[in-house]
């Protein structure tokens, strides 16, 4: 419910909504298929697939409206089904319903879920490309040839919904997890387990030459295309003088604040396992399980790079949240929490669970509906 009047009354004054919404208007209207413009006559600078499926869902159902907002709206329920689906098969119905409320009760995802916007069927298909690495792990099996061309199909997917920014969600998290492999397996032969995170190099080369003949074709055929796409789209976001820098600690108390209560549950779990090991924090890593580690290290390596790259918007950092929910869900269910904080606060972990789930419920909720009386007093 939250997801679909989140943004009532449907409008399309912020910019972003209506230069993604032109696209797939021009697609119909015009039959710009593969490069559009945008409502200022400039060069439209997302990958068309997402205005293929709006354009596909008008020519069915006759209404813009839905045509825009239903592409966010049913990746945000899949996501959701997906992560709970995950999150109770691997950790317990309470795990699961508790990375559930974490994912649709915060203040990011409500908002997003019918946004005329790329960022949640972007986010679903990074967390789809993510879990895959997760079942891997924990099913110590192998990359098959149809595991890889899985792969390489969602990653392509990615790459035609917003470009490269797939690989800043993905890559620093495989790094720092192989980082860790060449430091501890040796040591301990359990985490060479670890390794099979890696399914090799073809399915993240052959999506990006996908895109990059997307690219090729902007630049010969579209005018303009490099300096809008290219130069200011994409290397312009790693410079100061064109996008509005910001901090380095930017994502870091807006992800804090955005996503609470359950971020302060995920710290205060972790701190309470680490409190009962004495504070031995490589006991608490050498005691992870593999699936565990790699969730942290998916979540840590995304924030890490893009709070290096200076332009920085709040709800680019998103689809670090779903991980988040599944290491939120491990935490309840596997690390070891429910076992010492009974000893630590008696009956309190339950009694945590429901207040936060509480809370949650009565502060989104109250958010949203307020943004929703507000919306309609305004137009």
């Amino acid at each position: 419910m939250l997801f679909a009047i989140g943004n009532l009354p449907w409008q399309l004054d912020d910019y972003d909504q209506a230069k993604q919404a032109f696209t797939s208007f021009q697609m119909v209207n015009e039959g710009r298929w593969l490069y559009q413009q945008t409502p200022h006559q400039h060069v439209a600078t997302k990958p068309p697939l997402v205005g293929w499926i709006s354009a596909a869902l008008f020519i069915v159902t006759r209404s813009w409206d839905l045509a825009w907002r239903l592409p966010s709206l049913v990746a945000a329920v899949a996501l959701a089904l997906l992560l709970f689906r995950s999150a109770e098969s691997a950790y317990g119905l309470t795990a699961g319903l508790i990375a559930l409320g974490a994912f649709g009760l915060n203040l990011l995802t409500p908002r997003l879920a019918t946004l005329v916007r790329t960022d949640m069927p972007l986010a679903l298909v990074i967390f789809a490309i993510g879990l895959l690495i997760w079942k891997k792990i924990r099913a110590e099996t192998g990359w098959r040839l149809r595991d890889r061309f899985y792969l390489f199909g969602l990653l392509t997917i990615a790459m035609l919904i917003k470009g490269p920014i797939v690989y800043a969600f993905l890559l620093p998290g495989i790094v720092l997890n192989a980082v860790a492999v060449a430091l501890w397996a040796t040591r301990t032969p359990r985490i060479a387990r670890r390794l099979q995170i890696w399914p090799g190099w073809w399915p993240w080369i052959a999506s990006l030459a996908l895109f990059l003949l997307w690219v090729i074709g902007g630049i010969v055929l579209q005018p303009g295309f490099f300096d809008e796409v290219v130069m200011r789209e994409f290397i312009a976001r790693f410079g100061e003088t064109i996008h509005r820098p910001q901090p380095l600690h930017f994502y870091l108390p807006h992800l804090l604040h955005k996503f609470a209560p359950w971020s302060l549950l995920l710290l205060a779990v972790a701190f309470v396992d680490l409190s009962s090991r004495n504070w031995r924090l490589r006991s608490a890593f050498r005691e992870m399980s593999p699936e565990v580690f790699w969730l942290l290290c998916w979540s840590l390596g995304g924030l890490i790079v893009m709070s290096l790259i200076p332009s920085k918007r709040v709800d680019r950092i998103f689809p670090v949240i779903p991980p988040l929910c599944l290491l939120l869900a491990a935490q309840i269910g596997r690390v070891g929490a429910p076992r010492r904080l009974p000893r630590a606060f008696g009956t309190a972990p339950r009694f945590c669970l429901v207040v936060a789930l509480m809370f949650a419920i009565l502060f989104t909720g109250g958010y949203t509906i307020s943004k929703v009386i507000s919306g309609y007093r305004h137009h």
